[in-house]
């Protein structure tokens, strides 16, 4: 497999870091003439990496506009370079990817990628209202329509906001902030992410690791606002049933919720979540080869300590990876695939 030369560095993406870059690469591991689909485009750096590392075509999907303006400027790069087109962009929720590669009469994928973590570009943007490191409009909506955080925060009763801490934030004292919120928005709604950052702070004492006593309240709310965990179910269930024969689906995941649905669903797709009984060898021996999928990593990957140092924000990734098998299960009793 061979590089492409020269390679295009869109400089409106040069200050994007994709997580855990070359391990997606290594098991993504794109070849000449394959389509690729991103189903998580953000910054583009994934999708950059692939058209670089070879001659493919790219369908990169995204439910954020901004994305979206980012990938056509990139597309028209590429396609200036090779004199081909050779980037789609696909407007939607990757849960609805199905639909969206339908549409646009995309083939059978070779290899997909999810990079379930919130784009760079929306966290580092305060008026997105993700993050609480600067002040900006209680928001948090990936798509830019639709209920915002701060609708939730106002609106919604004591025991969904706590539910939603807890289960989607995993925050211990989310009984506590959802009584603060609910009295303190009687005379004051919340507006601002720094003003509910700094309820939360008040009521919940800090953390020993460091960690801001806002960061699990705020991912719970950003989890409810953008159904995340739905999306995730899926998106993954529709990839794989996109892959072609020998594709490759690689997922990387940001928090225990993300990841415990990636292991899940791959489980079962390789045949390693089927019950068998441990007083029948033959069941257990043949457990998982009849499955039309194949684990690549059999533990999820971490980042490695220098990346981890250099982006902070890649310390908590956990990257899995499965891939389709080549030949259908019915030829696996006759000794056909390896």
């Amino acid at each position: 497999m061979s590089t492409l030369s020269p390679a295009v560095e869109a400089p409106h993406l040069s200050g994007h870091m994709p997580v855990m870059l070359a391990e997606v690469m290594a098991e993504l591991a794109p070849k000449k003439g394959e389509a690729i689909l991103d189903c998580t485009f953000g910054g583009g750096g994934y999708t950059t990496a692939i058209l670089n590392k070879a001659d493919c075509t790219v369908w990169a999907i995204d439910r954020d506009p901004d994305a979206i303006a980012r990938g056509k400027a990139l597309a028209a790069t590429f396609e200036a370079a090779s004199g081909k087109l050779r980037l789609h962009m696909l407007h939607g929720g990757f849960g609805s990817m199905q639909d969206l590669t339908e549409q646009a009469q995309a083939p059978a994928f070779d290899g997909i990628v999810l990079d379930l973590g919130v784009s760079s570009f929306q966290l580092d943007e305060a008026e997105r209202g993700f993050s609480f490191k600067n002040d900006g409009p209680l928001d948090m909506r990936m798509a830019q329509s639709g209920p915002t955080a701060a609708d939730i925060v106002n609106k919604a009763p004591e025991a969904e906001l706590a539910d939603i801490f807890h289960y989607y934030g995993e925050e211990r004292h989310a009984r506590r902030v959802a009584r603060a919120i609910v009295t303190d928005r009687v005379e004051t709604p919340f507006t601002s992410t720094l003003q509910l950052a700094g309820l939360i702070r008040r009521v919940i004492p800090a953390d020993r690791s460091g960690i801001d006593s806002a960061t699990r309240s705020f991912q719970g709310l950003r989890i409810a606002v953008n159904d995340e965990l739905g999306e995730i179910e899926r998106g993954l269930e529709q990839a794989l049933t996109l892959l072609a024969p020998g594709g490759r689906l690689v997922v990387v995941s940001f928090h225990s919720l993300e990841d415990r649905i990636a292991k899940r669903l791959f489980a079962k797709a390789t045949g390693k979540a089927d019950s068998f009984s441990r007083y029948d060898p033959r069941a257990a021996m043949s457990r998982g080869t009849e499955s039309p999928f194949v684990a690549l990593t059999n533990k999820p990957v971490r980042p490695g300590e220098a990346e981890c140092h250099a982006n902070p924000r890649a310390r908590s990734a956990r990257l899995r990876a499965v891939a389709k098998r080549t030949l259908p299960v019915s030829s696996f009793d006759k000794g056909l695939n390896p």
